[in-house]
């Protein structure tokens, strides 16, 4: 019985280090898309956060000018104006935060000056 017992346990033992094995042969394969996988995620988030930049101008400014208009009773001058202030603002948020654009006061060019 007890020989019956070693057998199943080598024969299993033999099953698992094959398996293992051909698992060590496709884990660069896991890497790779995993790699592939975490690049997509990256660009997907930055893509949201330049379309939420952008669309958060806007919305704020056509409120402004909405409340604007309003409260001076201006309508529709207020909301045009402070609408397309939004849309430049928008555009502006999203070239920085892109880096097409420099930062307006950067730290190096204020200490350089010193």
């Amino acid at each position: 019985m007890t020989e019956d017992r070693e057998e199943s346990l080598d024969r299993r033992r033999a099953e698992l280090g094959a398996k293992l094995s051909a698992k060590r042969v496709s884990a660069p394969e896991d890497d790779a898309k995993e790699a592939s996988a975490e690049a997509s995620r990256k660009g997907f988030a930055a893509a949201m956060k330049l379309s939420s930049e952008f669309i958060s101008a806007i919305v704020v400014g056509g409120a402004l000018g909405f409340g604007l208009d309003w409260v001076a009773g201006t309508s529709p001058w207020g909301l045009i104006v402070l609408l397309l202030l939004g849309f430049c603002a928008g555009v502006l948020n999203v070239l920085r935060a892109s880096g097409k654009m420099a930062q307006p006061f950067s730290d190096d060019r204020n200490n350089s000056g010193r």
